[in-house]
């Protein structure tokens, strides 16, 4: 398999799960060197007491054909950030690629509370692991990404820009946190442009993290099986599809057009011509508007 990432240095914060093991496992299969970061490690678990590992994460990608690096990270630390980026600095002197996929707030937001009704600690928490993190992650990561030019910054979330402004996302503090990193996205795309590198949102559709399938009681190889339960989860895709975006937007010499823009999976399949772990290629923000908020029955002909 080609390998256009070979020679280039990738951080995925938080890559421990979902979307940042995916994007990880994705780079490395490209052929990048790639540290993941994130707070469940062999030794112990974070607060979310799940199975996955940071060092399992590294293991996946060094055996896709990278080289994956674990580094136990709390994100909400500065010291903790400047000494993960001083050793990518020291072992590596570039850094390529850096995805912010630090979130952890799957246990701290309430549906459809309104925020004087919301757990104001669990909300504040939220906005510091889905906000701060990201921040501080980019104040120590970026002078380092700018050694080089053509660099790129990805910053994830949940939701397109154009989705984001016209519904309501879940809960005061969730709806905050994902539109908080579209804007980052475009901050940055203007502080960095300039300097040669490029910054831009991206969003998976309805993806089927582990999180997820434990959700539905179903696994990888059965998923189909919720569709009893969850019809529109046909239009579900694997977190490796978020990460051959990410893999497709590294390689290509032209990235910097997308500066400071949002952008989603399913478009970025169309305009690449990669497809999920099956072959398809799933559109599922195209599908949210058009089928399942439509209220009308979950049909993904045309969608996938």
């Amino acid at each position: 398999m080609p390998q256009p990432l070979k020679d280039k240095v990738a951080l995925v914060a938080g890559a421990t799960r979902g979307a940042g093991r995916g994007i990880a496992v994705e780079l490395g299969a490209a052929g990048a060197t790639v540290y993941v970061t994130g707070r469940s490690t062999r030794a112990g678990r974070s607060e979310y007491d799940r199975p996955e590992t940071l060092e399992d994460t590294a293991d996946l990608v060094t055996a896709a054909g990278g080289h994956g690096i674990a580094v136990p990270t709390d994100h909400l630390d500065p010291a903790q950030v400047r000494t993960l980026v001083d050793r990518v600095a020291d072992e590596q002197g570039r850094l390529d690629v850096l995805v912010n996929d630090i979130w952890g707030g799957e246990h701290l937001f309430a549906w459809d509370a309104p925020v004087w009704e919301h757990d104001l600690d669990k909300g504040l928490r939220l906005l510091r692991l889905a906000v701060e993190t990201h921040a501080i992650t980019s104040h120590h990561a970026l002078p380092l990404l700018l050694r080089r030019p053509g660099g790129l910054v990805v910053e994830m979330t949940d939701g397109t820009d154009a989705y984001n402004r016209e519904n309501y996302r879940v809960s005061f503090f969730y709806d905050l946190a994902k539109t908080s990193v579209l804007r980052m996205a475009f901050a940055l795309g203007h502080e960095l442009g300039p300097r040669g590198a490029t910054a831009v949102a991206l969003t998976p559709g309805w993806m089927r993290s582990e999180i997820m399938l434990d959700t539905f009681g179903v696994r990888e190889e059965n998923w189909r099986d919720a569709l009893d339960r969850v019809p529109h989860f046909a239009i579900s895709e694997t977190p490796r599809y978020v990460g051959r975006a990410v893999a497709a937007l590294a390689a290509d010499p032209e990235v910097a057009r997308w500066n400071g823009r949002s952008l989603e999976a399913g478009s970025l399949a169309r305009t690449y011509g990669f497809t999920d772990l099956d072959g398809s290629r799933p559109d599922a923000w195209r599908y949210l508007v058009e089928v399942q908020d439509a209220g009308k029955p979950a049909d993904v002909t045309g969608y996938r």
